[in-house]
């Protein structure tokens, strides 16, 4: 099973891991597309007035822009699951699962970077900042991405189950060739938004933990917070109620 997730705004400093490189990343057949994004990325970084930087980033602590300025071939980076540091990553809690849990997250989770595009869980990447949806000189990367990397997404991904734990914007980075699975978590009757990026992190733990192969194994375990209330089934999507209790 593959199991989609989104990145976070927040990201961890430093690294220990060798600056980004082909083999850093999915996909290292396609890493000049991915150089396309970068470049552009660096020159506004390097050449851009506070102006340019502020709607890149999406900050105006002005004195946070010399963080990012770092060039990308020189940067240490980190696994991407321990780079992004908001609220799913916190209830996922990665460092304080076991070895096969981590591995389990570092192969079968693919993220959604603003930036780099689709990357595996495991894949080492370095620190940065790009507001979500915010465009690269004219380049909207979400649309680029789309563009480039949906057929290699789709012939990785094959015939395997898809859960799909992003927030609702990522789907313009990738449309599932296979039907998908979807999550919904409710509170006193409310779809919820902040506790929703919480339990996606719970589940993907749980999922991670049991190393679930299936939707199937995913249903039948009892996660921690949650109670089933209803799946709703389409031809192309299965959603899946969660009550938090």
């Amino acid at each position: 099973m593959i199991i989609l997730f989104a990145p976070s705004e927040g990201k961890r400093e430093g690294g220990m891991l060798p600056p980004l490189c082909e083999s850093s990343l999915i996909f290292p057949e396609y890493y000049s597309k991915r150089l396309e994004v970068m470049e552009r990325y660096q020159k506004v970084v390097r050449q851009g007035c506070n102006e340019a930087l502020e709607a890149l980033f999406g900050i105006k602590d002005t004195r946070e822009f010399e963080r990012y300025k770092i060039a990308f071939q020189e940067a240490p980076t980190m696994k991407a699951v321990l780079r992004y540091d908001g609220v799913a990553y916190d209830y996922l809690n990665y460092p304080t699962l076991f070895y096969e849990a981590q591995h389990y997250i570092d192969t079968n989770v693919i993220l959604f970077s603003n930036l780099f595009g689709p990357i595996r869980a495991g894949d080492a990447i370095p620190d940065y900042k790009l507001k979500q949806g915010a465009s690269i000189e004219g380049l909207a990367c979400e649309k680029f991405y789309k563009e480039h990397f949906s057929g290699p997404l789709d012939a990785i991904i094959d015939n395997q189950e898809i859960l799909d734990l992003r927030a609702g914007f990522y789907d313009k980075f990738y449309i599932p060739k296979n039907p998908i699975t979807t999550l919904k978590f409710l509170k006193e009757g409310k779809v919820v938004s902040h506790w929703a990026k919480a339990y996606r992190g719970v589940v993907l733990r749980t999922a991670a933990t049991h190393q679930v192969q299936s939707v199937e194994e995913l249903l039948a375990l009892n996660i921690e917070g949650l109670v089933l209330s209803e799946i709703i089934q389409t031809k192309k999507k299965k959603e899946i109620i969660y009550t938090i209790v």
